[in-house]
């Protein structure tokens, strides 16, 4: 998979460019417009969907320039839909409004998504928010995990939504793939499933 990884916004959001054929390209966690336009822009590609790995401001404040741009169906889990939109997702200085509700939020859940020509699971793993969740590719042996696991480390559990429990419950699904599956993380470099089964001490406690 040719994906484009672009470090966005305040907290370098690993936002992803994904190519899905004649329909355009997704755009995954969009943390800042700008980049990803210029990105977009040279390889000439519209939006054919946005996709949020879960609901916190810094993986959606590019939303809505990129939308006004390119119009297209932003998929985000009804979990976090409940409010992402809302001033409970504000985090002055940095970002002090809530995002904007698009006009057209499609349910992310559990199961098998078709965007273009590309074909994900999506895998629900509620912790880090309630609604998180990692888009695995099978044919491309990637998993783009969000926030739920980075390399030697996880997702914090203690910000409103955070659950401890359900976040090990959900590395344990994400451990049942194979090790040679890569890992692109919502923050920082990528990895693999075996990597962290054998550096990452948050996964010798799950």
């Amino acid at each position: 998979m040719k994906l484009r990884v672009i470090p966005t916004g305040a907290f370098q959001v690993n936002t992803f460019v994904v190519p899905a054929g004649a329909a355009g390209a997704i755009v995954v966690d969009p943390g800042e417009a700008k980049p990803i336009l210029e990105t977009l822009e040279r390889g000439d590609s519209a939006v054919c969907a946005i996709v949020l790995t879960h609901g916190h401001v810094d993986h959606l404040a590019g939303m809505a320039d990129l939308l006004r741009r390119y119009p297209a169906p932003v998929y985000l889990h009804p979990a976090d839909a409940a409010w992402a939109f809302s001033p409970l997702n504000c985090l002055p200085p940095y970002y002090p409004h809530p995002p904007a509700r698009p006009a057209d939020v499609r349910p992310l859940r559990e199961g098998e998504l078709r965007l273009g020509e590309t074909v994900w699971r999506v895998i629900e793993t509620p912790g880090h928010t309630p609604g998180g969740v990692c888009l695995h590719d099978a044919a491309a042996r990637c998993l783009i995990s969000g926030d739920t696991l980075f390399r030697e480390g996880v997702g914090r559990t203690d910000l409103p939504g955070g659950d401890a429990d359900l976040l090990a419950r959900s590395l344990r699904r994400l451990l049942e793939l194979p090790d040679d599956i890569v890992v692109w993380p919502g923050h920082g470099p990528s990895t693999t499933l075996g990597h962290e089964r054998r550096r990452n001490p948050f996964i010798g406690s799950v």
